[in-house]
Order: C-alpha cells, then sequence, then structure tokens
C-alpha cells in the first residue's frame, strides 16, 4: 500500500497584513474611535476651562458686572473709563517702558553671554548652568530676595556705605522715580539666562569652518559678527524677541511682590490693574476690559514683530 502524500501545511499570513477581528475593526475605523474618545477628556478641559471663560471675559467688558449682581451691557463704557482715568492711563504707559527696556536688555545681554560662553572658556559649561539657574526659580522669591537686597537696610546700601558711597545710599522700591527700574533690574537678572540659552543654540549651529575662512578672507571681529553670525541668528532671534517681547508686556508677579504698583502707582502695569480692579475693587467688567486691552496689546506687538522677523529670516 503507497504511502500518503505528507500533510501540506497551511501558508503563513502575510507580513504586516492584520487578520481576524482586529483586521475588520480597523477597517471599519474602530481605533480611530478609540484614539477620539481618549481625546475627548483634553478637549472638555480646553473648552470648558479657557474657551468659555475666555469668552464670557470678552462679553463681560461691555458690562458693568460686579461680580454678585446682574451684569448690563452699557457698550465701549468701560474702554472710555480706561482711557480717561490717570491710573489705567499711567499703567498703560508703565507697561509699554518696562516691556521695551527688557525686551532690549534681556536680549543684548543674553546675546552677549552666548557669545561670551559659547566655546572659549574651560569653565564654560559651569558658567552656563550659573546663568541659567535664575531662570528655574521662581518669579515670587526671586522678588523676595531682590525686596532685601533694594530695601534701605539692605545689601545694596550696605555694599555702598562700605566702599565709601553714602551719598549713593537711596529708598530704591519707595522712590516713584526709581521704583520701576528697579522691577526691571529684577526682571532682566532672572531672565537674561533665559534668551542666553536660546542665543546659545543658535551659535551652536554656525559652523566653525564659515569663521574660520572669512578670518582668513581678512573680515575681523566685528565685521564676521555683523556680515556672518548675526544673519544665522536670525531664527534664534525671532524665537527670543517674541518670548521677552511677550514676558515683559505681561508681567506681574514681581511687581505685586516688589512693589504692590506703588509707590504712588509709579510701578502699575495693565496686568496689575487687571488684577486691582477685578479682585481688589470688584469692578469685573471694568478689569475685564483692561484685560481685553492688555491681549490686544500682547497680540499685535508681538505678532507684528514675529511677522517682519519671519520676513527677515526668508530674505537671509
Amino acid at each position: 500500500m503507497a504511502a500518503s502524500d505528507p500533510a501540506v501545511p497551511a501558508p503563513a499570513p502575510a507580513r504586516g497584513r492584520s487578520t481576524g477581528r482586529f483586521a475588520r475593526t480597523r477597517r471599519q475605523g474602530g481605533p480611530r474611535r478609540v484614539s477620539w474618545f481618549l481625546v475627548l477628556p483634553g478637549l472638555f478641559c480646553l473648552f470648558a476651562f479657557h474657551i468659555v471663560p475666555s469668552v464670557a471675559g470678552g462679553w463681560y467688558a461691555f458690562t458693568d458686572w460686579d461680580g454678585l449682581s446682574q451684569a448690563h451691557w452699557i457698550g465701549l463704557d468701560n474702554f472710555s473709563r480706561v482711557f480717561s482715568n490717570p491710573t489705567s492711563k499711567n499703567a498703560l504707559l508703565h507697561t509699554f517702558e518696562l516691556g521695551g527696556a527688557f525686551f532690549v536688555l534681556a536680549n543684548a545681554i543674553g546675546l552677549g553671554l552666548a557669545l561670551a560662553l559659547n566655546r572659549t572658556l574651560k569653565s564654560r559649561n559651569a558658567l552656563r548652568s550659573i546663568f541659567f539657574l535664575p531662570v528655574a526659580m521662581s518669579p515670587l522669591a526671586v522678588a523676595f530676595i531682590w525686596q532685601y537686597i533694594f530695601d534701605y537696610d539692605g545689601a545694596l546700601n550696605r555694599a555702598l556705605g562700605a566702599v565709601g558711597l553714602e551719598s549713593w545710599k537711596h529708598t530704591w522700591l519707595g522712590d516713584p522715580k526709581w521704583a520701576l527700574w528697579t522691577v526691571l533690574v529684577v526682571l532682566v537678572w532672572q531672565f537674561s539666562g533665559l534668551t542666553m540659552v536660546i542665543y546659545l543654540a543658535g551659535l551652536q549651529g554656525i559652523s566653525d569652518e564659515l569663521i574660520e575662512a572669512s578670518a582668513v578672507d581678512g573680515a575681523n571681529t566685528w565685521t564676521r559678527f555683523r556680515r556672518i553670525v548675526l544673519p544665522l541668528l536670525a531664527p534664534a532671534i525671532t524665537v527670543a524677541a517674541t518670548l521677552t517681547m511677550i514676558y515683559g508686556l505681561r508681567v506681574f508677579d514681581q511687581v505685586v511682590a516688589l512693589t504692590g504698583g506703588g509707590p504712588v502707582d509709579s510701578t502699575e502695569t495693565l496686568a496689575t490693574q487687571v488684577w486691582k480692579e477685578t479682585f481688589a475693587n470688584g469692578h469685573f467688567g471694568y478689569g475685564a476690559a483692561l484685560s481685553l486691552i492688555l491681549t490686544a496689546v500682547i497680540a499685535v506687538l508681538s505678532l507684528g514683530q514675529l511677522a517682519v522677523l519671519r520676513a527677515r529670516e526668508r530674505r537671509i
């Protein structure tokens, strides 16, 4: 009797092809529906805690709501009050002064530190960490430290007295002429390290061979910086300039901790005015109008600056 033929094994499924129930689920769009269900909690939180409050705040800006009674529509009265109120007008002016000065100084000092600590010093890694350390600190903690330094009996006046400069001792936080600039010093000290890191990242992307070739061709240090380094830093300049512009215009923590908006409203900004009018004075509608103005100022200046810098990048 002839031996029967061995059984032929079933062919293995093709690699990469789904089989069975999972294949049917994929064809029916099952995993896609599951992924949307996973996203829904995040979308709900975004809608409930960000979009809805923002829209409601925009509506309250056109009302006289005090946080308790029913809101009544008053149109543009809150906005006209902002530009007729001396305190609010000064707060707007201080916002531009503080934001503009912080924008210039933080970028200039950060770029200088980045150029100094790029490749030459042996201790550059330790120095980079030291200069960046204030960025990781709480703004309130930094403000309280500097409040002690600027106090009349604090470290700054003691140091001035120790070197024979008693005439320079001053009530830095209590003088309306100096209070706003003490806030600026704290901001620049804390956030110059952030711009330094951004510019360092840009400098690391510039080829050493390109710099060396320009030096061989006879370009001096200033020419190499102006003609080669600065144009190639355009993306880093865009990022650093946008971040410092936004933060300088909306600064709040340092002002409240250092001066509380005083003395004599000399350090009031739009951000502190929003807080005081809304939560201290109970003028929720007026505070919402101030917040809309602050949002518009930040959006117009930052987006306009971003568009200009992006256009400059494309021309390079």
